[in-house]
């Protein structure tokens, strides 16, 4: 959700009910099988149960799908399965209750997981969950959505970041479809290929022995226009024959208009003759940018099949989009998934212990030495001619990697207490740190010139008051598995954490110190592990 927020469609410019269901008779009668209602958010608009429950009366239609943020869908879904839905898509972009907020600009995060645990029990199988992956806001949660599906009959699908108005789409942010089965690959090397269905716009995995599966819908690097047969109708009424494209019809205009129904079918007809063998736009977008992965440079422009402006539009799928644009909000996360919780530790609100099982017990108790350490008589990144190399870590085998740093922000009395009391104009200066944080560990390589690139699984970062101090502590761990350490990564976690609690309290008082800034623990690899005293 854009800070500033969206625009809402005015009532009247939206379908009526009767409108939708005109539509809905018409597109079923030509051989449409499948509607799925999605949004901005459907489940917000009041007549969605009598919708579905009138769509289930079409005979022919065999699907009915709903796409939700999922904040209504516990309250909703017993009179959604009763009316007769068959479906359901859950958008999902984050595990992690601080960055669930920071993406939607709401909280409901527990409803939603009540919502995704409601559906699983009321029988749904699978539970779709959509991830959009961005690069520097989620890629690091990747193998923990794959996670998911080890106990839970859902299907996990990675989306690539697509651009549309509004997003703020840069090539960076994307995160490609072999980078991102590359990476859980490394984690689940005997995950399988399943059949795909045709017309199928995923491309579906399974880790043998998970209860669900994950798939990959790859709109950017491996686009699918030839074979789709998706069609969208908006909100107010337009017909779109291409998600990307700018190009609609108002079939509501129509409607109100009196037309016929051969009109409209001669309508959607000539709109759908005029569909692209790929969104031509987002083509040329791509290939303008430098490819970040040597793989995402095969488009192969597949041919349009059946698609005839005068048609029967057998086995067609229409998308209503449905409501008032609220921002589809990431739910989900199994219990073990605190990662990047924080702890406010003091007890001057009624709510100081309601995120208790985020910080670990004994996280703060001082480390103690574990055995000889053994280092090394020179540095490793400098060759034999005293110039800087990168150490050559192809031959080390790999082993499970974990780091933890601390660092201390003494902030002063006066900006110690805006920020225990959350009253900074800026916003919540913990839980932006603690956002920066997890970012800065995700991208210590670009920051720092000699370091490998490290495909962490977990980074948690966690920040205690200190009243006695008018400070701030800060404790971040990283793990990973591979042939190279990560307490770099660590580092750069608390160090960018502290960094960014100045920024946030500046404004306020300047003589605020950062200190203490060091490592505390890190276990494998060969030079055996290091416990601080």
């Amino acid at each position: 959700m854009p800070e500033e927020g969206v625009p809402l469609t005015p009532k009247v410019n939206l379908l009526t009910t009767e409108e939708i269901l005109t539509l809905a008779r018409l597109f079923v009668k030509e051989g449409i099988d499948k509607i799925r209602l999605t949004g901005g958010e459907p489940l917000i608009r009041p007549d969605v149960v009598d919708i579905v429950a009138q769509l289930q009366q079409l005979e022919g239609l065999r699907t009915i799908g709903v796409t939700t943020n999922g904040i209504n869908l516990a309250r909703l879904l017993p009179q959604l399965q009763k009316a007769g839905l068959s479906a359901i898509n859950i958008s999902l972009d984050t595990l992690v209750p601080a960055k669930f907020e920071f993406i939607v600009r709401r909280k409901g995060f527990h409803k939603v997981m009540e919502g995704i645990h409601k559906a699983i029990e009321l029988g749904y199988n699978p539970v779709k969950v959509n991830c959009v992956v961005m690069r520097g806001l989620n890629e690091d949660e990747l193998l923990d959505f794959a996670a998911l599906t080890k106990g839970l009959p859902l299907d996990v699908r990675f989306i690539e970041y697509m651009p549309f108005d509004g997003n703020k789409w840069n090539f960076k942010k994307m995160v490609s479809y072999k980078e991102m089965l590359d990476t859980i690959r490394q984690q689940w090397p005997e995950l399988e290929k399943l059949p795909e269905e045709e017309s199928s716009t995923a491309k579906a995995f399974k880790i043998p022995g998970f209860q669900g599966q994950i798939s990959f819908i790859t709109s950017m690097s491996e686009h699918f226009c030839g074979t789709c047969n998706r069609l969208r109708i908006t909100a107010d009424g337009n017909l779109k024959v291409c998600l990307f494209g700018n190009s609609e019809v108002s079939l509501r205009d129509h409607l109100r208009a009196g037309a016929s129904e051969q009109e409209l079918l001669r309508i959607i007809g000539a709109a759908v003759g005029r569909k692209k063998r790929q969104h031509a736009e987002l083509f040329l977008m791509f290939h303008d940018s430098p490819p970040a992965n040597p793989s995402i440079s095969s488009w192969d422009p597949l041919d349009v099949q059946g698609l005839r402006p005068k048609m029967s539009f057998s086995s067609q799928m229409v998308t209503l989009w449905k409501g008032y644009r609220v921002p589809q909000t990431p739910p989900l996360a199994q219990q073990r998934l605190g990662s990047g919780c924080f702890q406010r530790h003091y007890t001057s609100h009624a709510d100081s212990d309601a995120n208790s099982k985020c910080l670990s017990p004994g996280s703060w108790a001082p480390a103690a030495p574990s055995g000889p350490q053994l280092t090394s008589e020179q540095l490793t990144h400098v060759d034999s001619e005293g110039r800087a190399a990168m150490v050559d870590v192809g031959r080390k085998p790999d082993t499970e990697r974990v780091a933890v740093a601390s660092a201390v922000v003494l902030l002063g009395p006066v900006a110690f207490k805006l920020v225990q009391q959350n009253q900074l104009k800026k916003g919540d200066a913990l839980v932006v740190a603690q956002l920066a944080g997890i970012q800065a560990a995700k991208v210590t390589s670009q920051l720092i010139p000699l370091c490998h690139h490290v495909a962490l699984s977990h980074v948690q970062v966690q920040l205690e008051l200190d009243s006695t101090r008018h400070a701030v502590r800060i404790q971040a761990s990283c793990r990973a598995r591979g042939p190279t350490g990560v307490e770099m990564e660590a580092l750069a976690s608390a160090a960018v954490a502290s960094l960014t609690l100045y920024d946030m309290c500046k404004a306020v008082s300047r003589d605020i110190v950062l200190e203490e800034i060091k490592l505390i623990s890190k276990t494998g690899g060969q030079r055996g592990d290091f416990h601080r005293a």
